[in-house]
């Protein structure tokens, strides 16, 4: 079963020596062992580019984030059938990388086999448990990743304006395609809870009303660049705006009907993805993947418990030392203390913008590797405000022509408090999101899907250890701010409690929110917001507490193993410069650093694994 892959890789192994006559002839000057581990090789890498170009062509929207263009007039077809040629695809994918022996490889080259071996699996278990199915909700939907995508597509030329528009103009088709696919899940009883497919029909509504330039698709209209002439900025703004009014928004109103009247109602009445059908293994899987752990939900659980207990502690220290006899009354009076709310929409992103300055000229004493890409502060479209996280990150290119973007949520400012602003701003920026995975964009010796990477547990845990850094180089100075940075953390460790409480224990909502209430300092449109996210993505919320716990773990041990040989620099860059990994791959990786340390033969700054 194994030949055919073997000799399709050999194939592949021709086309790339052929391709470098001066690689083949030095290889041919070798001795026929290292030959053959060189031909093996250089068939993994080969495979890998095929592999990565694959993805690139099957998901346009994630080309052009990356600032590759190539399919920047398409969308990702997103029909039943190319899901089941998608999964045909994978499984061989998965034959052939499968049947590379990787005897004699570098520990480098064995792993980039490993991990893609382990994603491949990953993905046809997606589809054996039909998550595909459910491609409607209030979190990442289609109608809202498409409305949101928009700041992501450069508009630098003409051509970039066109390739805009023939997608618009395919908004129909793909809306279509994802009915479909809503059906099938509908007959497979795969449905999400029919109240948030009610919200879904709202914000459906709030994106298909405004018509030419009020809707979110002309926002590239308001802004053509020089290069752009007058007679085509013309016939583009006129040809946009027709698209916009022609296709988008009557595909946006037959896709809000067809959920509002068919889907919506058959939405499922429990929270819980135990009422899915084969919910608990669903359950299982939404765990292993965004934690990468074996950790059952209750073990889990009572880690979320122990954390809650213990941050609570440290946040009762600060509120009796501000005067208040526990923190349920110090909590109180934060709630109506004006001084700890925000004045206006600015407000909030200033207090973005200043902490992430701040933090900047910090990095040097925490860092050997720093971010080249900028990093901008802006504020969450409004037709998703109600139901957006208080703040989020989406990746520049790598090439840093478009820097990385913090969305801060300013809607209802007057009730958000001020006090998780510092914290955030290190989560979402720099020393967090920003700076790990500009870093991991940019690794010179990892191939492109390790640079581009989305192991949820490492980069949630790496953004949430990072919030802890700013206290490491002196900022927190307000007892309020650091009690605020607590906040934050408490947020992460009841995810553990909330997340497992409703899909493993069969909390119901109200359970939650109530939970909630009492063991937290999130403000009400958060904490309505955060407890439908959970519900919505199962597991997502368990990634940031442990992947935080396993990064502090392995610090303790190398500060216990290294003593004074403990250099805090180089384990951050240790820990970066492997790009995003499954934990346990981590814990491998910085064990041997340890060994290396130890030995005396590790790099001060290590660049890859």
């Amino acid at each position: 079963m194994k030949a055919l892959p073997l000799l399709i890789c050999a194939a592949l192994l021709g086309s790339v020596t052929i391709a470098s006559g001066v690689a083949h002839a030095a290889l041919a000057t070798q001795p026929a062992a290292k030959v053959d581990v060189a031909s093996r090789v250089a068939a993994l890498n080969a495979l890998l580019a095929e592999q990565w170009q694959y993805n690139l062509k099957n998901s346009p929207e994630f080309a052009t984030t990356l600032g590759d263009l190539r399919y920047n007039d398409r969308w990702t077809d997103a029909s039943l059938a190319h899901q089941a040629a998608d999964r045909r695809a994978t499984e061989d994918f998965l034959k052939r990388f499968e049947a590379i022996d990787t005897s004699g490889f570098a520990d480098s080259d064995k792993l980039n086999q490993q991990l893609m071996v382990r994603q491949l699996k990953d993905q046809l278990r997606g589809y054996q448990l039909k998550l595909n199915e459910m491609p409607l909700d209030q979190m990442s939907g289609v109608h809202i990743a498409l409305a949101g995508f928009v700041s992501s597509i450069p508009f630098d030329n003409t051509k970039e304006y066109d390739d805009y528009l023939a997608r618009l103009k395919a908004v129909p088709r793909l809306f279509d395609q994802v009915t479909a696919v809503a059906r099938q899940g509908m007959a497979d009883k795969m449905m999400p809870p029919k109240y948030l497919l009610e919200k879904v029909v709202a914000q459906i509504g709030s994106i298909e009303k405004p018509a030419g330039m009020d809707s979110v698709f002309a926002e590239p209209l308001k802004h053509f660049p020089k290069s752009v002439s007058a007679a085509d900025q013309k016939r583009l703004h006129d040809a946009i705006l027709a698209a916009i009014d022609d296709d988008v928004r009557p595909a946006y109103a037959k896709l809000g009907k067809f959920v509002a009247d068919d889907y919506a109602p058959h939405g499922r009445s429990q929270p819980g993805a135990w009422d899915l059908p084969n919910g608990d293994a669903i359950y299982r899987y939404d765990v292993e993947q965004m934690t990468t752990t074996n950790e059952t939900p209750e073990q889990i659980h009572q880690i979320g418990l122990a954390e809650v207990k213990r941050i609570e502690g440290e946040m009762t220290k600060i509120a009796q030392a501000q005067g208040y006899k526990d923190l349920a009354s110090f909590r109180a009076s934060l709630k109506t203390n004006p001084k700890t709310h925000a004045t206006s929409r600015e407000d909030i992103l200033d207090r973005y913008r200043g902490f992430i300055a701040g933090m900047e000229p910090e990095l040097p004493k925490l860092f050997g590797l720093l971010p080249k890409t900028k990093v901008v502060v802006m504020p969450v479209e409004k037709f998703r405000e109600k139901e957006a996280a208080a703040a989020e990150y989406h990746p520049g290119t790598p090439d840093g022509s478009r820097p990385g973007q913090i969305f801060v949520n300013t809607g209802d400012f007057a009730n958000r408090s001020i006090l998780t602003i510092e914290s955030t701003a290190y989560h979402e920026g720099i020393p967090g999101h920003h700076l790990q995975i500009s870093i991991a964009q940019t690794l010179p010796k990892l191939p492109p899907f390790r640079q581009q990477a989305g192991y949820t547990a490492y980069i949630e845990g790496w953004a949430l250890y990072a919030e802890q850094l700013g206290k490491e180089v002196g900022f927190y100075k307000d007892p309020l701010s650091d009690y605020g940075r607590l906040s934050d953390e408490l947020l992460r460790a009841d995810r553990l409690v909330l997340d497992t409480g409703v899909h493993y224990k069969h909390w119901t909502r109200q359970q939650m929110v109530d939970f909630f209430h009492a063991h937290s300092s999130e403000d009400e449109p958060d904490v309505q917001a955060e407890t439908d996210r959970y519900i919505t993505w199962p597991g997502q919320a368990l990634a940031y507490k442990t992947g935080e716990l396993k990064i502090l773990e392995l610090r303790a041990r190398a500060e216990k193993a290294l003593g004074d040989q403990f250099d805090i620099r180089a384990f951050h860059d240790e820990i970066l410069s492997g790009g995003a990994l499954p934990l346990d791959v981590l814990e491998t990786r910085v064990d041997h650093w340890i060994a290396a340390v130890k030995a005396g033969t590790a790099a001060a700054h290590p660049v890859a694994i």
